[in-house]
């Protein structure tokens, strides 16, 4: 079954999992791993990022962020993308680094933040890159050392995770230490890698006789919380993704073909003039940029492939965006795009949360 649109919004709380396609390693070395780094610095800033956890495995990462103004999916692109071009120049390799599109589980704050913090700073024991807590303590490649106070962390939200122990930073991370000594020997934690209802006490088993129950369960892949946290954050992901809500497809081809002199049903029967292609070319990139709507769904409506949705963006991206004055009414008064919520504008938090790309 293919995966949902992905679930996001300002102030919503994501364990992401990016891995290495066909699990090949993403870190051949510290360079790598530096450079990684260094990447999810920057788009650790007050409007994108808060990046409260992150382990840095062979094949795979880890990370607990919550989201700015700066949509998940972009913070994402520009660290991964921007990654994997250095490590293939590095490496004198070609073709993709990752498998697929990264993991993300949008997490109910309690019980799982804790847990989450604790859950992904273990992974180096877990794998045996680190044998005890006193290791990992000054493991380099995991956010745990920034809680001891053991390596630089300007980037990391480590103040937000210790107010959780204790009102001064000694205390506080004392308490934390005995946190993650306690969970240590709990192995592998399913219930909080899988999306859907799994309760943090009992995880699998619980949820396998809560199903058998009478009760009704809700469950999504896509969350991670209680039933009320998932029909929750469904609902507002269903609402986000009506079609009344900002331009319509019909609307916006018919608007670009007025424009470029052309008529609507050519750009949705699959003609190949060059007109044609560049005009389909601006309704890709208004609609996956500035919708923030599906590039799979929209191939299916312009009768085109997804790559070549995909190259049409690229295209108009790398010609210049054009001024048309019909776009200033989906950008924000600085020109750049703003996505557009399930209802008013200038709400905050996980009212607004939204459905992006598949």
């Amino acid at each position: 079954m293919p995966r949902g649109p992905r679930l996001d919004a300002p102030g919503v709380l994501h364990h992401v999992i990016a891995r290495g396609i066909e699990r090949r390693a993403i870190f051949l070395g510290d360079a790598d791993r530096e450079d990684f780094l260094q990447r999810l610095s920057v788009v650790a800033s007050p409007c994108g990022l808060q990046v409260f956890a992150w382990a840095l495995m062979t094949n795979h990462v880890h990370l607990l962020v919550r989201t700015g103004e700066v949509p998940l999916s972009r913070s994402m692109r520009s660290l991964l993308s921007g990654y994997a071009t250095a490590f293939n120049l590095r490496h004198q390799r070609v073709g993709h680094l990752f498998q697929n599109r990264f993991k993300s589980i949008v997490c109910e704050e309690e019980p799982y933040f804790l847990e989450l913090v604790r859950y992904i700073h273990l992974n180096p024991m877990r794998c045996r890159a680190v044998t005890t807590v006193d290791d990992l303590d000054c493991y380099r490649w995991t956010g745990h050392a920034a809680l001891m106070g053991q390596a630089p962390g300007d980037w990391q939200a480590v103040d937000d995770v210790l107010s959780h122990f204790g009102s001064t930073r000694r205390r506080a991370r004392e308490r934390y230490r005995e946190f993650v000594v306690a969970g240590a020997g709990r192995g592998r934690r399913p219930d909080l890698t899988g999306g859907g209802l799994i309760r943090s006490a009992g995880g699998v088993e619980a949820v396998a006789e809560l199903r058998r129950g009478r009760e009704a369960y809700q469950s999504d892949e896509r969350i991670l919380g209680s039933t009320e946290f998932v029909n929750a954050m469904r609902k507002m992901a269903e609402a986000a993704a009506r079609p009344d809500r900002g331009v319509a497809l019909e609307d916006l081809v018919k608007r670009i073909a007025e424009e470029r002199g052309l008529s609507p049903e050519a750009l949705v029967e699959g003609g190949r003039s060059r007109a044609v292609a560049h005009a389909r070319s601006l309704v890709s990139w208004v609609r996956t940029r500035h919708l923030g709507r599906s590039g799979r769904s929209l191939a299916e409506r312009l009768a085109v492939s997804p790559t070549a949705v995909r190259k049409g963006v690229a295209r108009i991206e790398e010609s210049g965006k054009p001024g048309a004055t019909w776009l200033k009414e989906i950008c924000t008064p600085s020109g750049r795009p703003r996505r557009l919520s399930s209802g008013a504008e200038g709400r905050s938090g996980p009212s607004r949360l939204l459905t992006g790309g598949r």
